[in-house]
């Protein structure tokens, strides 16, 4: 089986590219060698014998050559980093202590002074769907598995407008309909968070650029403005709905 050469030091924990290609590698050369053992031809080895000569010992095995080479998971659903936290990123600074002082700080967010209404402009986001009123309610970042599995216990605190990263889609899903709106630092419109916010008619900012919002602020959402189109990401058109903060200037 192929080995999983990985430049840890170079790409760590924010270039996971390398080491999924890596792993797909070791992956499609385990396949190799199983197939050229089965005597089999490809249609007759994928549909059926693969099963039989693919073992969850085999996926196991290459799952522990990436540990080995000291890659570490992303945390995307609750369940996993609880059961296997040695194969997880730490998600440190994810507190309710830590979150009371932390804030995204997106260097292209436009921002402005409170107008007359006490709004102060502080960033945007692409508008997943069109509704007939904005959306007011209080900020909370939701950042780890801890968080959701309090907050599926507890009930998600009314008026919450979740502000999450790109891992958030998967990690909220349990609680998702129960946000009054959502705020990510990525994605698209077409993303999976993107879909089922849409579904449960939750406005939602993808692709969002925000800026000096806490934990605890209220913040405005203009999801009165008009959707993203799909295609204006491929054609490279920026059409942005804004993000304000109340009370604050």
């Amino acid at each position: 089986m192929a080995k999983l050469y990985v430049d840890v030091d170079k790409y760590g924990d924010e270039h996971a590219s390398p080491v999924v290609e890596a792993f797909h590698s070791a992956i499609r050369d385990l396949v190799r060698k199983r197939l050229d053992e089965s005597g089999c031809g490809w249609s007759e080895f994928v549909f059926g014998k693969s099963h039989e000569l693919i073992t969850q010992d085999d996926m196991a095995a290459v799952e522990q050559q990436l540990l080995d080479a000291g890659h570490k998971f992303d945390w995307s659903a609750a369940i996993s980093p609880r059961e296997r936290p040695d194969a997880y990123k730490a998600s440190a600074g994810t507190s309710d202590e830590d979150l009371k002082t932390f804030c995204f700080e997106h260097p292209d967010a436009p921002t402005a002074e409170a107008d007359g209404d006490g709004r102060a402009l502080r960033g945007v986001g692409d508008n997943v769907a069109k509704y007939p009123q904005n959306v007011t309610g209080t900020a909370r970042y939701v950042r780890s598995s801890d968080r959701v599995l309090k907050w599926l216990s507890d009930g998600v605190p009314d008026n919450t407008i979740a502000v999450i990263d790109d891992s958030g889609g998967t990690l909220t899903a349990p609680i998702l309909e129960q946000f009054k709106g959502v705020i990510c630092a990525g994605g698209t419109v077409r993303s999976h968070l993107g879909i089922l916010t849409r579904e449960y008619g939750i406005p939602c900012f993808m692709n969002a650029k925000v800026t000096g919002i806490y934990e605890g602020d209220t913040v405005e959402m203009e999801c009165s403005a008009a959707a993203k189109p799909a295609e204006f990401y491929q054609q490279g058109k920026e059409q942005t709905a804004n993000v304000w903060r109340h009370g604050k200037g």
